[in-house]
């Protein structure tokens, strides 16, 4: 093997391995911030037990820090997955609906952006589900696809005794199905894009400039 093979060799399985720990640790992740999310009734009960008003402040800012940094981190490694020979590959196991769990995930982003998911009971329901659904479009793939079909020595065999199950949720062996969830989640993120920066121009005052 000459040299620039071994470089190429030696970057490609450095990108393969990079891919597959974000995809295995994404999971952890997603259970995380859906532990932070629904610990605010607990939070919020744990503050009124606090007699210091700073101590209560300093609590909740680092409760909302940790949640809201936790749920832009997950967006932000879920985002990789709209990459198309990422996505497409055959050689990666990506869960097949990665990328609408990302969309799903970036609905929530702005329904915290455009409300109050703190103060709105009607916001915080919202957000609620749609990390659920988010989540859920991402751990069962994961789950039951990439990591089920990882457990045997072929795929065919765990395949054979599941009914095809592992196959099927995995992007890179089903393209008829991953690649219009992918055209799909694109579409979504676009048309998302739009409403925000419509609604960004339409709370957004224009003040004239004042020449002295």
């Amino acid at each position: 093997m000459s040299p620039d093979q071994q470089t190429q060799a030696l970057v490609q399985g450095s990108q393969y391995w990079l891919i597959l720990s974000i995809a295995a640790v994404l999971p952890i992740l997603w259970a995380f911030t859906l532990a932070l999310h629904f610990a605010r009734p607990y939070v919020i009960r744990y503050l009124q037990t606090l007699t210091l008003r700073f101590g209560g402040d300093v609590w909740w800012l680092s409760y909302i820090l940790m949640r809201d940094a936790l749920l832009v981190v997950t967006f932000a490694l879920s985002v990789i997955f709209l990459f198309p020979n990422l996505y497409m590959s055959a050689d990666l196991g990506v869960p097949i609906t990665a990328p609408l769990a990302a969309l799903v995930l970036f609905w929530a982003l702005l329904a915290k952006l455009t409300g109050d998911s703190d103060d709105d009971a009607r916001t915080f329901r919202i957000v609620s589900i749609l990390l659920v659904v988010a989540s859920m479009l991402y751990i069962i793939p994961q789950v039951y696809g990439v990591e089920a079909g990882d457990q045997v020595g072929a795929l065919n065999s765990i395949s054979t005794s599941l009914g095809g199950i592992p196959a099927a949720l995995v992007s890179g062996s089903n393209p008829n199905v991953s690649y219009p969830i992918l055209n799909l989640s694109l579409f979504g993120f676009a048309a998302t894009g739009a409403v925000i920066f419509a609604w960004f121009l339409r709370k957004t005052k224009f003040e004239p400039a004042e020449i002295a």
